[in-house]
């Protein structure tokens, strides 16, 4: 197994910090206590609990189940289907990444696109099926605010399919959480691309970034994200006993944080430790941060911020998590296959790729300094690994 990717496994690969308390409950202490967060069971839209809820914030690549709504959307009209090829232009191929490092006029289909652009967070995919659907960038993007406006998402707006940042877009806690109760109630027929393990091209082998995924009794979806301007962000669902609840985390200052953010809360809602009666329908905004999108640019991408996230690695590159909730993968990740039409040059789909997770943590630092340039309309972008 390439080097690469033997450092990738071991990256995902977690350190049980209190598996000793794995029958106990979970104090509120031990959940994020600052930052936006929303539980709510998806069938009934009650919302167990919820802070900041309506506070602005980048969505980063959360933004990317708009782009998959959309895509469903257009798959039930009959305008494309999951055999529909996408095509990979010049503006796609040029995204940042994380991508794929797919060229200029390769091919795949619409259902590869989808497994390569949730599991990677591949920002190429993610403007090539944009372009496939709507035409164009610009028109992809009015149908995510036209979908967005018609779903009650009353503060959110996006700029692009694949949630690098900039000026303009933005979103809250509250309506991430109705985007992808939609989601689970719209279309159950696509439920397992979010639960996917990884991917493989034939030539490498992919894992799914959310640690949540086999780790977590009952996980089945949905989405991390980050920048600088936004931290560690998660969109989270579990189903247990036909009971699916969906927990949205944001601005958590590591990937471990917003696993052990997401696992707790999950874990409170189906103990029945909340007692929230509102719905996501007659949830009232309140609260700060309504007026101006949250940037944690400062906190998150700093000396400071670079050694919290070294902290939750131990020396061998392995995820230190806390959350009791949370155990090691036991089987080795299902890899489903996706990859180019045709058996096209599969290697160049992961040439170069700067995304993988390493023993020395997080690639969006650089000898624990944060790269910010490239930003789009002021707002930094960590290079060279923007968004996951």
């Amino acid at each position: 197994m390439p080097t690469k990717q033997n450092r990738l496994y071991a990256a995902l690969r977690l350190v049980p910090m209190a598996a000793a308390a794995s029958m106990l409950f979970v104090s509120t202490a031990e959940v994020a206590d600052a930052n936006p967060h929303v539980l709510v069971d998806a069938n009934t839209g009650r919302v167990l609990d919820h802070q900041e809820a309506f506070s602005k914030w980048y969505p980063a690549s959360l933004t990317k189940l708009m782009t998959a709504y959309v895509t469903f959307r257009a798959i039930q009209s009959g305008q494309v289907s999951l055999d529909t090829p996408v095509v990979m232009s010049k503006l796609a191929s040029a995204q940042p990444p994380a991508k794929m490092y797919f060229k200029p006029g390769q091919k795949m289909t619409l259902d590869n696109a989808l497994k390569m652009m949730l599991v990677k967070s591949a920002n190429d995919l993610a403007m090539a099926v944009s372009e496939t659907i709507g035409g164009s960038q610009q028109g992809f993007v009015a149908r995510m605010n036209a979908e967005a406006a018609r779903l009650g998402m009353l503060d959110t707006h996006f700029i692009n399919p694949n949630g690098l940042p900039g000026q303009g877009q933005y979103t809250t806690a509250r309506d991430l959480a109705v985007l992808s109760v939609a989601l689970r109630r719209e279309f159950p027929q696509y439920a397992g691309y979010f639960s996917l393990e990884g991917f493989t091209n034939g030539v490498k082998q992919v894992p799914n970034i959310n640690m949540l995924i086999g780790r977590y009794d009952g996980a089945d979806g949905m989405k991390t994200g980050f920048i600088c301007a936004a931290g560690f962000n998660q969109i989270a669902s579990a189903t247990r006993n036909g009971r699916t609840l969906i927990s949205v985390v944001l601005g958590t200052d590591s990937l471990a944080a917003r696993a052990d953010d997401s696992a707790n809360f999950l874990e409170k809602g189906f103990q029945n430790q909340f007692s929230g009666k509102d719905t996501l329908a007659n949830l009232r905004p309140y609260g700060p941060g309504q007026d101006q999108v949250a940037d944690l640019t400062a906190e998150i991408c700093s000396a400071k911020g670079a050694k919290i996230r070294s902290e939750t690695r131990d020396e061998a590159g392995r995820m230190k998590v806390t959350s009791p909730y949370i155990h090691e993968m036991d089987h080795e990740p299902n890899f489903v296959y996706a990859g180019l039409i045709g058996g096209q040059d599969a290697a160049t789909a992961s040439k170069g790729d700067k995304t993988d997770l390493t023993a020395k943590g997080d690639k969006a630092t650089k000898g624990d300094k944060i790269a910010t340039s490239g930003s789009a309309a002021g707002v930094p972008i960590p290079m060279p690994r923007p968004t996951f």
